[in-house]
This record gives C-alpha cells, structure tokens and sequence, in this order.
C-alpha cells in the first residue's frame, strides 16, 4: 500500500527521496510475508543490524525502485501487485535487475576461468613468440585503428555542461534562468532531478501511447541540466529554435521535442502543489501596514492577456480578439496573496472573455470561505457571484466630489499598494520573455503548461520590497 505521510523516506541505499521533497512519488512498507520481505532484503542489498531495521509502519522503498508493470492499472492510487520486488537501482542504471545465478553457477565459471588462465600461462611457458614476425598487414590495420582513435578524439568534447558554462554565477542564472541565485536554483533542482531522469521524450511518447511508460527512455543526447538550460533559453530568454539549435548544436526538432517536453513535465509536477494557503497563513504573512485596513483580504484578482498569433480562421479570430488589446490574445486570471505569492494561476481563455466570466469559470469561487474579502480592480463586476460564497469584493473607492478625510486618504493608499502587488506578481510572469512576442500557433497546445510553469517559477523569485 502507498503511504502519503510527509515523513517517509526511502531505505534503498544511495537514495534521498522523500515524501517532503517528492509529494509525488509513492512510498512502500515492506511486506509481512516472511519469503517477499527476504526477497526486497536481498533486492536493496541491505540486511537488517544494528544500524538497519525493518520496523512495520516506517520502512519504505520508493517507487523509483519498481518497474511500471509492478502497479496495478487504472488503480487512483499507487498500488503495488502482489509478489512486486523493486529492481531498478543506482548500481543497475534504473534499469531491470538480472535474475542472480545461484552460488553453484558461480563456483562453475570461476573454476572455468581459472583453467583457461592456466592453459594460457603453459602455452606461454612452452613457447615465446619474442622474434616472430606478425602476419601480413596486421600493422597497416593496427595503423588504420590509431588514426580512427585520434580522429574520435578531435570530435569529444572534453568541456564542462553548457549549463555550467553559461549558469556560473548568480548574474548569470537570472538572466538565463529567472532564477535569483545558484543556490536556490539548486534547491529546485534537487527537488525535481530524481524523477526527472525517468522523463521519457514526448515524440516517443506519442507514439508509443500509452505503453510508453513501460519501457525505459532512449539515451539522452546531452545532459539533463542542458535539457532544462535549453527549456529556459526559449521560455526564460525567449530565444528562438534556431539560435538554440546552433548554440547546442542539435536539431531544430531536438529543441521543439525538449521544450514540449519539459513544459509538460514541469506542468505535471507543478499541478501537484497546492498552492492555494489558508486564511491563517496569509493573514500572517501580510505586511503590517496592510493589516490595519485590509486585514481581512484572501486574495488580489486581477486579469492579464498575452498575444496571440492571429489565425487564417476568421471564427478563431473572433474568438481570440481583445477590445481591450486589439489584437488575438489569451487571457488568464491570476490570484495574489497579500505577501505577493501567486497562489492561484487559472487556465488561458480567448481574449474575448469578461474579466466576470473568467472569474466564473476559473475555479477561483469554491476556494473562497465565508468572510473572505477579494480585492479586484474597478472592471470587475463581480459582487452578485462574491456574495453566492459569501465573500467581500474590495475595489479602489470611486472619485469623491467632497474633499476626503485623513482616514479616507490613508484607506484609500493602502488598498492602492495593495492593487500595486497583484501587478508587480504579473510583471515578473512577463518577464519570461516568450511573452515579448505573440505565441506561435505551433505552441497553443501547450501554452497553459508554459504558462502555469512561468507563475510557479515565478514565486522563486523571492518577496517583494513594500517602499515606505
């Protein structure tokens, strides 16, 4: 049975997975039957002692351990079929184990070795070969052999990664990556590195469907890390496919197959995350200078719309177009917490949508308690759908032909820094620069992933600077 607890970890040797680093890996308690517990005792290559025990509850191995056809399909969970032993290991490449030969199997052919050895060492005794002549044109063929030895040498290249190359300094990793600093990047990639070795590539997977799972990934032509340094040069950067294709020297469709890729992949494990928090957290993370007049605020809703590449379909064209923009866009609603996390990220519609439509039917609603205030900008019309869940809208208050109060001026300032940070959170999802130019239509059927990726991503960033 898979355990979900946060405090698993693994007991395989060399791993260091964990239900708080992996949330979506699954984890398994050994086996009470005496025979399969000695068979996954033998399989981890870790008998029980004093610094090793198998205590019922709080011993698991991992799932990276057993093969696709180990679960049981279709199950919503991860389960594992009866008689399952792990197999897959640092010290077999991930790879299927071979089943042991027994010990006499062994002995056999390590007595088989030693006698040719022995033959070997009589033949050499009996007769020395010091001033034989070697057969006709073995030295033009030793020769031929050399040269075709120097000649893959010149082809290795004895460099580090790209990404050590390009990503050596904090500088560096912001301006190709949007990361900070090395050092968080490095918490996220230690994080997301074990499950990302197991990725399988997406035009393998198209065409295997769904088998693809069950068989283990072709080798890779370049590092992991470059795979990912790749993703950023053409979601971070907004390079495009033919200036990666030469600074990586690959394909076109090598860079196309990795973005998809690893826009997919990120999706996956990003959608796992609950990022929405909880009315405590929020209140005490919110700045001090908010809690005096917006203390009750849940979160800040604003709508944002990226270009789109117009369509030869003159309905798709309708469909797309923004008055606001005009232009084809895509349009997303994204929620903000008082501290400036993202913590609601909704999918992109056509940029014909109402900012009260999108807000109807992106999921925001039901994850709204009694008592909670939204604070939104003056076009969304949306009080009548806030009151079905028993939420507050807060909006900046109307122009006033009176002269205001000291109370009202400060009231109305706070609400506006805090307006400001729902724009300063969507400033830095468009700082991914494939936002700068309409999105190809060759990428609409993964822009949500892409799109999802960046507003995560975007929480690495660190908390904003609220000026005095």
């Amino acid at each position: 049975m898979a355990q979900s607890r946060r405090g698993c970890f693994c007991s395989v040797p060399g791993c260091s997975c964990g239900a708080r680093k992996q949330p979506y890996l699954s984890y398994h308690a050994f086996p009470t039957d005496p025979d399969q517990k000695r068979q996954w005792v033998q399989a981890i290559r870790r008998d029980e002692g004093p610094d090793f025990r198998i205590k019922p509850g709080s011993t698991f191995v991992c799932s990276r351990h057993f093969m696709q056809e180990d679960f049981v399909r279709g199950s919503t969970i991860s389960r594992l079929k009866s008689g399952a032993v792990p197999s897959r290991f640092t010290w077999n490449n991930f790879t299927a184990a071979a089943k042991r030969e027994s010990a006499f199997e062994r002995a056999r052919k390590r007595q088989l070795v030693l006698s040719q050895k022995a033959s070997q060492a009589e033949a050499a005794n009996a007769d020395h070969d010091y001033v034989a002549h070697p057969p006709t044109g073995a030295l033009d063929e030793a020769l031929d052999y050399i040269k075709e030895l120097e000649a893959r040498l010149q082809k290795v290249d004895l460099s580090p990664t790209l990404f050590d190359r390009y990503c050596a300094s904090d500088d560096q990793i912001r301006f190709y990556t949007k990361f900070p600093s090395v050092r968080v990047f490095r918490v996220f990639w230690e994080s997301i590195a074990p499950s990302a070795s197991c990725i399988v590539y997406w035009t393998r997977a198209q065409k295997l469907g769904q088998e693809a799972c069950a068989e283990s990934s072709p080798g890779r032509c370049m590092p992991l890390i470059d795979e990912f340094l790749m993703y950023s040069f053409r979601v971070a950067v907004g390079m495009k496919e033919q200036l990666i294709a030469d600074m990586f020297k690959v394909s076109i469709a090598t860079v196309s197959r990795v973005t998809i890729t690893w826009a997919n992949y990120l999706f996956i494990v990003f959608s796992s995350i609950n990022m929405w928090i909880s009315r405590e957290k929020v209140k005490a993370s919110m700045p001090q200078r908010f809690l005096k007049f917006s203390p009750n605020v849940r979160v800040i809703l604003d709508c944002t719309e990226v270009a789109l590449e117009t369509a030869s379909s003159l309905t798709l064209q309708s469909e797309t177009f923004s008055a606001y923009k005009n232009g084809t866009t895509l349009k997303g609603l994204i929620g903000v917490a008082p501290c400036g996390l993202v913590t609601f990220i909704s999918a992109l519609y056509t940029g014909c949508i109402s900012d009260k439509e999108i807000t109807k039917v992106s999921g925001i609603l039901p994850l709204l308690e009694p008592g909670d205030e939204v604070m939104a900008d003056k076009g969304f019309l949306i009080q009548d759908l806030l009151h079905e869940v028993e939420a507050k809208l807060t909006i900046p208050p109307c122009r006033h032909p009176c002269q205001v109060s000291k109370k009202e001026t400060e009231e109305t300032q706070a609400i506006a820094r805090l307006r400001i940070i729902g724009e300063q959170a969507i400033a830095r999802i468009k700082s991914y620069h494939i936002w700068d130019s309409p999105v190809p239509l060759t990428l609409i059927g993964n822009v949500n992933q892409i799109w999802l990726n960046c507003c995560v991503l975007a929480n690495y960033q660190g908390p904003f600077c609220f000026a005095e």
